[in-house]
């Protein structure tokens, strides 16, 4: 892994329950403010393991490939929703 996708996992690892940010914020706290696609890239290849369902795009809409599992994983944390997005917004 490159050091940034190093950085990713660690981000997106240290995000708690209910804790809900853009590709946009994981790339931020990573030190690569404009790295959102590299985001979404290492969330696909190495996601499985870590909390990949906190992780939304920048006006709150689901993101994962199965909306429906990222929807209910984010429910179950207590995240609401309204018209399809995450309520109270993002980071």
């Amino acid at each position: 892994m490159t050091p940034l996708q190093v950085r990713i996992g660690q981000v997106v690892g240290d995000l708690q329950p209910g804790e809900v940010v853009s590709y946009q914020e994981v790339a931020r706290r990573a030190g690569s403010a404009g790295a959102a696609r590299a985001v979404g890239a290492f969330l696909a290849e190495h996601g499985a393991p870590l909390p990949w369902w906190r992780v939304v795009h920048k006006d709150g809409t689901l993101a994962a490939p199965n909306v429906r599992t990222q929807r209910r994983r984010l429910e179950s944390e207590g995240v609401e929703f309204e018209a399809g997005r995450v309520l109270g917004g993002v980071a």
